[in-house]
C-alpha cells in the first residue's frame, strides 16, 4: 500500500509489530490509518466413503501440487456460500456443508498477502466430477494416503491434520447439528425473503 484509499497522499508507516503494519495518509487534512488485513478466503474438505477430494493446482503459487478446493471469497460474499462456490467452480460438484472445520492464518506465495483461511467439512449432493477453473486435476484421498506435495505448506497440512481428526471423531456429521451452520442458514433464509 503506498497511497490512501480515501484521498490519494502517499501512506507513511506508523506502526509495524512482527505480524502486523499500520500506515497513515500523509495529507493532514485525512490522516486516515490503514491497516493491512488478512484477505478471507473459504474452502471445504470434500468427503465420499472416508476420503477427502483435493484437486491439483494449475497456477502459481504451488502449480502442480495439490489442494483443498477454495480460494478469496467475493466482496460481502459469506465464507460457506464461497466454500460452496468455489467448490463448484474448481470440481463441478455441488456440496452440502456439514460442520465448520476451522479458520487457519497464512499467506499467499511469494507475494505475500495474508490470509485468512475458513475451512468446511462438506459431502457432494450434486454435479458431476470435472476439474476445472485452477485445477488441472481432481482425486480421492484416504486419510492415511494423502500425497507429499501439499499447497500452501503454512496452513494446508494443519487442515488436513485437523480434518483427519474430525473424520476419526465423527465420519458421518450431520450439518443440523452444526450451531455456526445454522446461524448461516437462518441468516440466508432472513436475506432471501
Amino acid at each position: 500500500m503506498n497511497f490512501c484509499m480515501e484521498c490519494g497522499a502517499p501512506l507513511a508507516l506508523l506502526e509495524q509489530g512482527v505480524h502486523e503494519a499500520q500506515w497513515t495518509c500523509t495529507n493532514p487534512s485525512c490522516g486516515r490509518v490503514h491497516y493491512r488485513n488478512a484477505k478471507p478466503c473459504a474452502g471445504a474438505l470434500i468427503e465420499q466413503d472416508g476420503a477427502v477430494l483435493l484437486v491439483r493446482r494449475n497456477i502459481e503459487p504451488f502449480s502442480g501440487y495439490w489442494d483443498i478446493p477454495g480460494g478469496y471469497l467475493q466482496e460481502w460474499e459469506h465464507p460457506a456460500d464461497g466454500a460452496r462456490r468455489e467448490v463448484q467452480e474448481e470440481t463441478g460438484l455441488e456440496v452440502e456443508l456439514t460442520r465448520l472445520l476451522g479458520i487457519f492464518v497464512d499467506s499467499y506465495g511469494s507475494e505475500g498477502s495474508n490470509t485468512f483461511n475458513v475451512y468446511y467439512r462438506a459431502r457432494p449432493v450434486g454435479g458431476h466430477l470435472q476439474p476445472a477453473d485452477d485445477a488441472a486435476e481432481a482425486r480421492w484421498f484416504p486419510p492415511d494416503s494423502l500425497p507429499a506435495n501439499i499447497a500452501f505448506p503454512g496452513h494446508i497440512p494443519d487442515v488436513l491434520a485437523a480434518w483427519r481428526a474430525a473424520l476419526a471423531a465423527e465420519p458421518h456429521p450431520d450439518p443440523a447439528a452444526d450451531p455456526a451452520l445454522a446461524v448461516h442458514v437462518a441468516a440466508a433464509v432472513r436475506r432471501s425473503a
